[in-house]
């Protein structure tokens, strides 16, 4: 049974292309309670938000206790009035997400990037918690990222700041999931890893035969597949994941030497699921960035794990409150 507290709570929602997080926190960012579900498989925006106000009531049922606020991470491009202008996971454009929740539930709303507010969970109440100069990359399916300077989240111009992953580091390089080619993404997201997988196969099958055994085939490799066997000491995995660790750490260089934080945060799927990553980003970060750009520089996993963008988002909703007292 969850105790009551005097102090405001509020909702935090991590809004993804197949599931949500619906998560109540306190303003310590303390997870009261937490609801995962799917969402509805047609995407449409009015079933998702019918999804959302049912997790929130039974976070509200569930703990007795009532939220002032929400916040929103959505994994989508999202403007400063809480537009969602584009989202190809839910196949979502131009729709004003903030205006329908807030006459659907009767509250405050706050909508931000998914990865952002997962950003500012790491920064309020994670590992980068007390630090003004601060990075995060999250690596997962894609690749997604913050960065807060000076006690400050950068936004940018059209409020799209912050798309690390996104960073070019092979010119006309592997085909991205945006207009670009040769993103950090392309190479060291988890789709691009499953890709990089399979296309290793197909060119060198003898080695690969222990990812197809575990996945079934090779159309079904996925990143998952290849942690799995690098696990269990698969050579062509090794060579996967050293190659992933080096791709990744070349974006995390340019982050470094461009944005000069003291932390650098790692998170998401790809992290939790070879944590090996860390150090190696680590060793070819110091070999590689400049000297004044890792002086005194930490690079860090992520420490709210999976609930990081609904503690995020929560903890943007508490803003508003301390904003409107």
């Amino acid at each position: 049974m969850v105790q009551k507290i005097d102090e405001p709570v509020t909702l935090g929602v991590d809004l993804g292309g197949t599931k949500v997080n619906v998560a109540l926190v306190d303003a310590s960012g303390r997870l009261l309670f937490a609801h995962k579900s799917l969402i509805h498989a047609s995407k449409e925006p009015k079933r998702v938000i019918t999804d959302i106000q049912t997790a929130i009531d039974v976070c509200h049922r569930k703990t007795g206790q009532k939220a002032e606020a929400l916040g929103v991470g959505v994994a989508a491009q999202v403007d400063r009035k809480g537009v969602v202008h584009g989202s190809p996971n839910l196949g979502w454009r131009n729709f004003p997400l903030k205006q329908k929740l807030e006459k659907q539930i009767g509250l405050p709303v706050v909508v931000t990037n998914d990865v952002r507010a997962a950003t500012w969970g790491e920064w309020r109440f994670g590992s980068g918690r007390g630090v003004d100069d601060l990075a995060v990359l999250f690596v997962g399916t894609g690749i997604g990222g913050g960065v807060i300077s000076g006690g400050k989240l950068l936004a940018g111009c059209s409020n799209s700041g912050g798309e690390l992953g996104h960073i070019t580091i092979v010119y006309d390089g592997r085909k991205c999931r945006c207009p670009n080619r040769g993103c950090l993404e392309a190479y060291a997201g988890g789709w691009a890893i499953a890709e990089r997988a399979q296309d290793a196969v197909r060119t060198v099958p003898k080695e690969g035969q222990r990812l197809v055994s575990l996945a079934g085939s090779v159309e079904k490799i996925s990143a998952a597949t290849v942690s799995r066997a690098y696990r269990e000491g698969d050579l062509l995995a090794r060579r996967l994941v050293e190659e992933t660790g080096r791709y990744l750490a070349a974006g995390v260089v340019s982050i470094v030497n461009a944005f000069n934080p003291c932390v650098l945060v790692l998170g998401g799927g790809v992290i939790e699921g070879i944590p090996e990553l860390v150090q190696m980003v680590k060793e070819f970060t110091w070999n590689r960035a400049l000297e004044a750009a890792v002086e005194g520089l930490e690079i860090v996993k992520a420490a709210l794990g999976g609930d990081a963008g609904a503690i995020g988002a929560a903890a943007l909703a508490q803003d508003l409150i301390d904003k409107a007292l």
